[in-house]
């Protein structure tokens, strides 16, 4: 089975590392990691991935600036928040957003 592809976005070194390797811990997803609007609006660019998924650091306003620079590149895919919660939530978050629930 081919595992979804989800750019992970979020400012926090510390969190992005801890998402990332719980996320590809899973076996089910690969992660493409950006800290930045511009790294991600980047690699939006460059790929077509299953989700979005926001996580903490950006200011609300640059978050939404952002989902809507995304959405125009590729309305199709689904953007998500995640803001803390431990790994059952993100994972049903995720799977939310997948359309798999």
């Amino acid at each position: 089975m081919k595992k979804k592809e989800i750019l992970l976005i979020c400012c926090h070194p510390g969190i992005l590392e801890t998402l990332t390797r719980l996320i590809e811990k899973s076996g089910e997803f690969s992660v493409t990691a950006a800290t930045s609007s511009e790294a991600a609006v980047d690699h939006f660019h460059a790929h077509v991935f299953d989700l979005v998924l926001m996580g903490a650091g950006l200011p609300p306003e640059e978050e939404q600036g952002l989902e809507q620079k995304l959405k125009e590149i590729h309305p199709e895919t689904p953007v998500i928040y995640h803001f803390g919660g431990g790994s059952g939530l993100l994972f049903t978050e995720i799977k939310q957003g997948l359309g798999q629930t």
